[in-house]
């Protein structure tokens, strides 16, 4: 039920129809108790930035959600933003602080790394491999990166995606050795495929018989949960996490940036109205 005491996290983004954060977040505050409600605002790319600006200063709306195709144009709107964005390029979630600034941040990765820790992948001292350089790519180097990973090497059919993000990446983690130019998976702890490819029909993201059984493997196509890549893992004896991980252990990390508290993964899931 909501009422005059409510408050309105929009998600921003266009078109709407495929959004499925109310279906996650909204049952669960409705199970908490919490007066909030997260609701879809479709808003094409030539009005974001008047329109976040003035929903911004409703006095009921501590903070928002941000996807496509707004997650770059978000970067010049915000007045301070974590390094997770500034190595990403990209934000997805945005606080009103009290002075009525706005902080940016970006839970794809920690989504990503949550479900790995979860799951007993340690990152710090990991060699990484991440094909993929775009938005939710970049986002995974980042927080591989915060947790310490000694090595991460970038793949991405653009050799200048790749090399942008290693350059970030360096100048924020130079601690840290950034590779760039092969997506051969042999030899690492973990590999990613932060590409779209994952459903019948599309090229294998890397070369499966390269894989080492004692590779940890994840993906972040949601759409199939077991994707031609995770097949291949596993029949090689891989431990893998699956695309829609990423996405339930993310709603914890925007809830703790929001305030509301702690969640976990699996009570979201089992409250969550998605269907896939």
């Amino acid at each position: 039920m909501i009422s005059g005491k409510t408050s309105l996290l929009p998600l921003f983004g266009y078109p709407t129809a495929a959004f499925k954060a109310p279906l996650i977040y909204n049952p669960w505050f409705d199970n908490k108790g919490i007066d909030a409600v997260v609701v879809p605002m479709g808003v094409t790319a030539a009005d974001y930035p008047a329109v976040l600006k003035s929903v911004f200063r409703l006095t009921n709306v501590p903070g928002a959600l941000v996807t496509m195709p707004h997650k770059i144009a978000t970067l010049a709107l915000l007045d301070e933003c974590s390094t997770t964005v500034k190595i990403a390029g990209s934000c997805n979630a945005i606080v009103k602080r009290p002075d009525g600034t706005l902080l940016g941040d970006m839970f794809d990765g920690a989504g990503f790394s949550r479900g790995l820790r979860r799951k007993g992948f340690i990152c710090a001292g990991a060699k990484c491999l991440v094909v993929g350089g775009g938005g939710v790519g970049s986002a995974i180097a980042a927080s591989l990166a915060a947790e310490g990973a000694e090595m991460i090497s970038l793949f991405d059919t653009s050799a200048e995606s790749a090399e942008g993000l290693a350059t970030r990446l360096r100048k924020h983690y130079p601690s840290i050795v950034v590779r760039t130019g092969s997506n051969d998976p042999k030899g690492y702890d973990l590999v990613v495929n932060a590409t779209p490819l994952g459903l019948p029909g599309d090229p294998l993201p890397l070369d499966v018989t390269r894989l080492e059984s004692a590779t940890f493997v994840g993906e972040v196509v949601m759409k199939t949960e077991m994707t031609a890549l995770l097949l291949a893992a596993r029949e090689r004896g891989c431990r893998f996490q699956i695309g829609t991980d990423m996405l339930f252990e993310m709603v914890p990390a925007y809830l703790e940036f929001f305030g509301y508290g702690a969640a976990t993964a699996g009570e979201l899931r089992a409250l969550s109205h998605v269907v896939y």
